[in-house]
């Protein structure tokens, strides 16, 4: 079956992580559903939005489970693939886990995309897969009317090494192991505006396999991670700060971004999903009068295969960050602290 050459990102009405729903609208959905608390063995359910299930088999041995799918961030299929693929294994390694097979999750218009570019698709996500160690045990395809790529991934680890995103201590420090701005950059590149090293600083990075994790989950020192993805750093940020009920304060000049980030921003190059992130956090974000809509717009951008946010004992953040970036996360930076106070978080310049 043929199809006319198209820009992926032109069939979507969203691309990556942007197609998140708000996370105010999140929550509504998951009111007064059913707790899993009669599930003794579940040790991280849906309670504080954490990056993965985790269930118990035995003291030795934890199944971490996640799925994650989204539409076109870029238009070349293989990067699509690529993208789609590491960003979903990211939550396997945010919970300190080793990934061990992923399903494929594939929903096409196949009289919109062809067969090659859908094969190419598919390779850039096997292409990852086999450099994560894992296979691509099978999956599910349907015809749909805006083109979905993503997988289910399962991991395991000792019960000792899962690391939610709601056991920051107060006191800790927070590292972000990679730059901010995919969905500027995203913005851009429907508008044709992005350069080639600004496109190639972003495949880069939202190819780049997060597993540190997996690695920071043998340092006691480490209590908690998450990945920042579609809620922008604030939205994982408060995710952290409510399910560990203390106050996150991050320094926005500490934040790393991309190159071209901060000039797009500017020129008005946002997405949809960051205004409705702001629009969803309410009163528990505290920004300084000085910060200037654009740095903002930065800090509520969505990501897609972002970096993982790590809350660690302050005395060892020097050597956990140092470890990181040896690691290869060269963006890596400390971009904030925790401390007990309500749970919200704080912006300073």
């Amino acid at each position: 079956m043929n199809a006319p050459i198209v820009r992926l990102t032109s069939l979507a009405h969203g691309g990556g992580c942007g197609c998140k729903l708000a996370p105010s609208v999140l929550q509504e959905l998951l009111a007064n559903q059913p707790a899993a608390a009669p599930f003794r063995q579940l040790l991280v359910g849906i309670e504080t939005g954490d990056d993965a299930a985790v269930w118990k088999i035995d003291d030795s041995t934890c199944v971490v489970a996640t799925t994650d799918f989204f539409m076109p961030v870029v238009d070349d299929p293989f990067d699509f693939g690529r993208i789609a693929a590491t960003n979903a294994i990211s939550d396997i390694y945010a919970m300190g886990a080793k990934p061990i097979m992923a399903l494929a999750i594939l929903g096409m218009p196949l009289n919109k995309v062809s067969v090659e570019d859908v094969r190419k698709i598919i390779a850039g996500g096997n292409a990852v897969c086999s450099a994560a160690g894992i296979p691509v045990a099978g999956g599910h395809s349907i015809d749909a009317p805006e083109p979905i790529y993503g997988l289910v991934v399962i991991g395991l680890c000792h019960p000792d090494k899962v690391r939610r995103n709601a056991d920051a201590k107060p006191g800790d420090a927070l590292i972000l192991t990679k730059a901010i701005g995919v969905g500027i950059y995203s913005a851009a590149i429907k508008k044709g505006e992005l350069s080639g090293e600004g496109y190639a600083e972003m495949v880069a990075s939202t190819t780049q396999l997060n597993r540190v994790g997996a690695e920071l989950a043998d340092d006691k020192a480490v209590h908690a991670i998450t990945d920042v993805t579609g809620f922008g750093l604030l939205g994982h940020a408060l995710e952290m700060a409510r399910g560990s009920k203390l106050t996150v304060t991050l320094k926005a000049t500490d934040v790393p971004l991309f190159t071209e980030a901060a000039r797009l921003a500017q020129q008005g190059y946002i997405t949809g999903a960051s205004t409705r992130n702001w629009a969803s956090y309410g009163d528990a974000i505290r920004l300084p009068d000085e910060l200037p809509d654009w740095q903002r717009s930065l800090l509520v951008d969505p990501q897609t295969s972002g970096g993982l946010l790590i809350s660690c004992a302050a005395d060892h953040a020097e050597a956990t960050l140092e470890a990181i970036r040896r690691a290869g996360y060269g963006a890596a930076r400390i971009i904030g602290h925790t401390e007990a106070g309500p749970a919200e978080v704080r912006v300073t310049t």
